[in-house]
């Protein structure tokens, strides 16, 4: 169903303090990459919400074997922080969030200067943000989407020139049918896809039922359905909320343990975005077509517009 491992050494360097004015706390970084090769692609991944830098080493180290460099940031909501749903900096985090994804961007030079060494490393023409859950939202909002204020009107433009390329994993759908609890305490939650414009692949589960929305499933293809081609949707029709476990092995938040499914979720998100970076078709075609072969307990499937 999913490929194995490549055999490709990775070396990972943390933390470092990333210039960030006006952030309450240091904004640190995590950086995983291959230990050799040149013209290596760039992925931003923003965790979800209570992880940070160290987490989701299932994604990032396959990333970094499958020649990513992959830099991850440590968000406000982390717990480590210990800013919670009453703490009144926890309205704005939200927004830190996303000042986080511009300062790496704006400083990816620096970063990976004192990572990865050398420039001719680095592929500074093929940058691609990702994230998980809310990080889904944080990475969506880089690619173009907004955010509807309370009376419907679309927010801000929060897009990144840097970033070329992206992919949603469990991404929030609309805000019409948030819980009671969603909407006091994330009001931000009411994301606006139609302006984001540029490629990205949605990757929901099946079986991802959340307790911020009276909807099922469907909720976390919003993504996909509400925003302009060319987007691809990825459905794993067994998958919970961290379809499988995306942030570490035996986490106590992973409801549908499933190592074959975080690595099918890893190489489905590297082979779109080697795609959709123009790097190699190859990888992306053959995963199509292995869609429709899956066996019935761990099916999925692709569609694309």
């Amino acid at each position: 169903m999913f490929s194995t491992l490549p055999d490709q050494r990775i070396v990972a360097v943390k933390p470092l303090t990333v210039p960030a004015p006006g952030r309450s706390l240091d904004l640190q970084v995590k950086v995983t990459a291959p230990v050799s090769d040149r013209n290596l692609p760039v992925i931003v991944f923003s965790h979800g919400n209570a992880w940070s830098l160290d987490g989701y080493a299932p994604l990032v180290d396959r990333w970094a074997a499958a020649g990513f460099i992959v830099v991850q940031p440590t968000h406000l909501d982390s717990r480590r922080n210990g800013i919670g749903w009453e703490d009144p900096r926890f309205a704005t985090v939200w927004r830190v969030r996303i000042a986080d994804l511009h300062a790496v961007l704006d400083g990816l030079d620096d970063i990976l200067d004192r990572t990865v060494g050398t420039d001719a490393r680095v592929d500074h023409e093929r940058i691609a943000v990702v994230g998980h859950s809310w990080g889904a939202q944080t990475a969506g909002a880089i690619l173009g989407a907004r955010v509807f204020d309370a009376d419907g009107v679309p927010g801000e433009d929060f897009s990144h020139p840097s970033a070329s390329a992206g992919a949603l994993i469990a991404a929030t759908g609309t805000g019409d049918t948030l819980t009671p609890f969603a909407a006091e305490h994330l009001p931000f939650m009411r994301p606006d896809y139609s302006g984001m414009s540029a490629p990205a692949l949605v990757v929901a589960g099946g079986r991802d039922r959340s307790q911020l929305s009276t909807r099922g499933p469907d909720w976390f293809t919003d993504a996909y359905h509400l925003s302009p081609s060319p987007k691809n949707l990825l459905t794993l029709a067994e998958g919970e909320h961290t379809l499988g476990g995306l942030a570490g092995e035996a986490v106590a938040e992973t409801t549908d343990e499933n190592p074959a499914r975080v690595a099918l979720v890893a190489d489905a998100v590297s082979a779109w975005l080697h795609d959709a970076l123009k790097i190699d078709s190859a990888a992306w075609t053959a995963f199509g077509d292995r869609a429709a072969t899956a066996p019935d307990d761990e099916a999925w499937s692709i569609v694309g517009k």
